[in-house]
């Protein structure tokens, strides 16, 4: 692919520098086909603006939202373009249909995206189709786990989604399997967030809003159109820990964070807060894995489990690159095609869902 991909990296705190690592090895540890094919053009945050070989030449003034309109100016305004989303700004977030519509992807971890209003999340599912573009959000549930593949696929096979559940929150799964009563639940959290499994504020996760953010998406991907206020959300109170943890430790169970998601005859139900789960339940596994059951007319009587890692920098910063270097892939499988036929290939187009290729 003689252009290549070109990409503009949002944020350089440590999920923003897991992915300044990790494709820098995968460029240097090849051989890739793909990896090679991606360029790096410029580097953004709230302070400075890094431009790299292959830069379309932008003004460097702040704009309000750090450099990323002046990052997205050198992205230039033709051939396969990302920008990828390594904030947790809602002000970037709001831009996310914007950037689609103009022809250029997006590849997220910021849950403010899709797991905000759901006009929001209608804003970018359409622009995503208007502007031919995928809008890679791996990253976002699961920390790259195939949970949103898995029920995309699921539906697109003809199933319907009953409800799921999940331990959504590595930070959360990490501190509740962690402690033991015998100490301040504050120092687990302060630990947990050096160790980057917290939002960079720990509040956001003792709220619930980061797995309530991510239990919308979670239903939105299932057809299921909820909004914020939906969600019954019951924060973590950190004084309530010892007590939760003595009451659930006499019954033989383990307190875990849980998120549910339930479409019965009665309705839609959704809630988001601490549970004690016997010990055998599927959801009370210990460390900062993430699990989520999903039931649905195929998986009803023995529900679908999807687990592993979903905390850290390193894994958020994989499942970025996942969705980038699957664009990569579907630009250079179009550009031949496209120039056999006589088409014009510097702008390749994509259907919304992301696994299929549309020409514009």
């Amino acid at each position: 692919m003689s252009a290549g991909v070109r990409i503009a990296l949002l944020g350089t705190g440590t999920v923003g520098s897991a992915v300044l690592a990790r494709l820098g090895h995968l460029q240097s540890h090849g051989p890739h086909e793909h990896a090679s094919a991606l360029h790096l053009v410029a580097v953004a945050n709230t302070r400075s603006l890094r431009l790299l070989p292959g830069a379309h030449q932008a003004c460097m003034a702040n704009d309000g939202n750090g450099h990323a309109e002046a990052a997205l100016h050198a992205l230039g305004t033709r051939g396969a373009r990302i920008v990828v989303d390594a904030t947790a700004s809602d002000a970037i977030a709001a831009q996310h249909a914007a950037w689609l519509a103009a022809g250029i992807h997006v590849v997220t971890a910021c849950k403010l995206g899709q797991g905000a209003s759901l006009s929001r999340w209608h804003a970018i599912r359409a622009a995503a189709t208007a502007g031919g573009c995928r809008y890679g959000d791996s990253a976002t549930v699961g920390a790259g786990l195939p949970v949103l593949r898995t029920i995309r696929a699921l539906q697109d096979g003809g199933d319907r989604i009953h409800g799921v559940a999940g331990v959504l929150s590595g930070s959360l799964a990490w501190l509740l399997s962690r402690y033991d009563g015998s100490g301040p639940f504050e120092e687990l959290v302060e630990q947990a967030r050096v160790l980057g499994y917290t939002e960079p504020d720990p509040r956001i996760d003792l709220s619930g809003e980061d797995v309530c953010r991510k239990l919308l998406i979670l239903a939105r991907t299932a057809g299921i159109a909820l909004e914020a206020d939906a969600v019954q959300v019951e924060p973590l109170q950190v004084d309530d820990v010892q007590r939760l943890h003595a009451r659930a430790s006499a019954e033989g169970r383990v307190l875990r964070h849980v998120a549910r998601l339930q479409r019965d005859g009665d309705g839609i139900h959704a809630r988001v807060g601490v549970e004690a789960l016997d010990r055998d339940d599927p959801l009370a596994g210990a460390g900062s894995d993430n699990r989520i059951v999903i039931r649905s007319d195929r998986y009803l009587e023995q529900p679908l489990l999807v687990q592993g890692p979903g905390a850290g920098a390193g894994v958020t910063a994989a499942a970025l690159l996942d969705d980038v270097m699957e664009i990569a892939r579907m630009a250079r499988s179009y550009e031949p095609a496209a120039a056999i036929a006589g088409l014009r290939t510097s702008a390749p187009r994509y259907s919304s869902s992301g696994r299929g290729r549309s020409m514009a």
